[in-house]
């Protein structure tokens, strides 16, 4: 099956658990997180999927998203590229902040506003309009080429960057895309076709 593009949210991290916003901090995996991480290979494996390269971010929660993923499909030593391209959404001054907290400081419908506008950033963070300026430069220059020759490649990372990068190839505007909810460990499987457009998208929820 070539011209496949996986995509897939990390596992459960110790701070989604406790409601915190992440963005560049670096939380590992729940037990939870971990389970999440092991059932998508899982099912991954179940669809016959094999790879030729994957990414992933600096983040250790979406590395070792990819980690048990690829051991679960037997791919261990896969060529693995890691990028802070593919970083979270930095939240700026809400990073580390509960978000019951942050609404009583900022008040609920600022922090809404922060949460869910494509392009107003937290204070000292970034929209997630920001956020495609830099995901999108980089599928480009990376990963599209792989697709484009014709390889199968994995993309493990977080609910905003791949926001953009969904964004991008099912041309959504900003406001639809900030409406699509990525659960954690569902891969998504996108097949291509020779045009390098989406021929298909195939979610694989439990």
């Amino acid at each position: 099956m070539p011209n496949v593009l996986v995509l897939v949210r990390h596992g459960e991290s110790e701070w989604n658990k406790l409601n915190l916003f992440t963005g560049w901090r670096d939380p590992d995996l729940t037990e939870q997180g971990v389970k999440e991480a092991k059932a998508a290979g899982q099912r991954i494996k179940a669809q016959g999927l094999q790879f030729d390269v994957a990414y992933t971010s600096v983040l250790k929660r979406a590395q070792r998203t990819l980690d048990f993923i690829l051991a679960e499909i037997g791919q261990t030593g896969l060529i693995t590229h890691k990028d802070q391209a593919l970083n979270e959404r930095d939240y700026g001054e809400l990073s580390g902040l509960n978000k019951d907290d942050a609404r009583k400081k900022w008040g609920k419908e600022q922090v809404h506003i922060w949460r869910r506008s494509f392009d107003i950033p937290p204070p000292g963070g970034e929209s997630l309009k920001d956020t495609a300026t830099r995901v999108l430069p980089y599928f480009e220059a990376s990963v599209r080429p792989e697709l484009t020759a014709g390889r199968r490649v994995i993309v493990a990372a977080h609910g905003n960057s791949l926001r953009a990068l969904i964004m991008h190839l099912e041309g959504l505007s900003g406001e639809e895309i900030l409406k699509r909810e990525l659960a954690t460990g569902v891969p998504i499987i996108y097949t291509l076709d020779a045009k390098g457009g989406i021929a298909g998208r195939k979610d694989l929820v439990a």
